[in-house]
């Protein structure tokens, strides 16, 4: 006998009849499911906070710390983003269509932040963890103070990429304007290009040939203080 399976359901918000606690009280309370948001309008603060894998579409653009600190769901954003977008991720992964501004996937932890345009500056600012992917270019001083986790750009990268970087790995396939403190060029081995083609495959760009990227790291020079680098603090 065939196995009948029954079709997920999609739950609509509409946030031009609906607030945006609202909006975020019913995903707070669910444990699962599709869900729609229409007319989001550019309203700061949609989908954070969630903890269950929820399947969220918001149609249009997003505000500031859009999908913040976001555990287990998948958050797709068909528009671009403002400040702060996954800020915080521990888990799941967030999808930007368009554009993100400033300190996308700052301080997160873990999960898979993508950005199919562009991101403003300071890109995975002091990241712990995460995997971000941006099929675009990055502002500068993106990656700074980052911690751990993956950061791979597609495009071009802006002042003081890397700035004060600790063990997080940054992977650019365009050009660089400047490395900040302490961040160098690096050789790309083997395991590395599996790190590229590991986050082109996760993020569906498929396309891009991942022995076009160099690799940055930390030189290690900054770790403790030394007199003979005052300079560079």
């Amino acid at each position: 006998m065939a196995t009948m399976t029954t079709p997920a359901v999609t739950k609509s918000v509409d946030l031009a009849t609906q607030s945006v606690r609202e909006l975020n009280s019913a995903l707070h309370t669910a444990r699962g499911g599709s869900w729609r948001v229409t007319r989001p309008d550019g309203a700061h603060n949609l989908a954070v906070g969630l903890d269950a894998p929820l399947d969220v579409r918001i149609d249009g653009h997003a505000g500031y710390y859009c999908a913040g600190m976001n555990q287990h769901a998948t958050v797709t954003v068909h528009g671009n983003t403002g400040v702060g977008t996954a800020e915080n991720m521990m888990s799941g992964t967030v999808r930007v269509r368009g554009n993100a501004s400033q300190s996308a996937g700052a301080t997160a932890h873990g999960g898979l932040l993508v950005v199919e345009g562009d991101a403003a500056a300071r890109c995975g600012i002091s990241m712990k963890g995460v995997d971000i992917v941006v099929g675009g270019s990055v502002g500068h001083m993106s990656a700074f103070m980052g911690q751990a986790g993956r950061l791979l750009v597609c495009g071009d990268a802006g002042d003081a990429l890397g700035d004060s970087l600790y063990e997080a790995r940054i992977y650019v396939r365009g050009r660089v304007k400047s490395l900040g403190a302490d961040c160098v060029e690096k050789e790309m081995r083997d395991e590395h290009l599996a790190d590229v083609r590991e986050l082109l495959a996760s993020a569906g760009f498929t396309d891009v040939d991942p022995s076009e990227f160099r690799r940055y790291g930390s030189a290690r020079a900054l770790y403790y203080f030394d007199v003979d680098n005052s300079s560079a603090y």
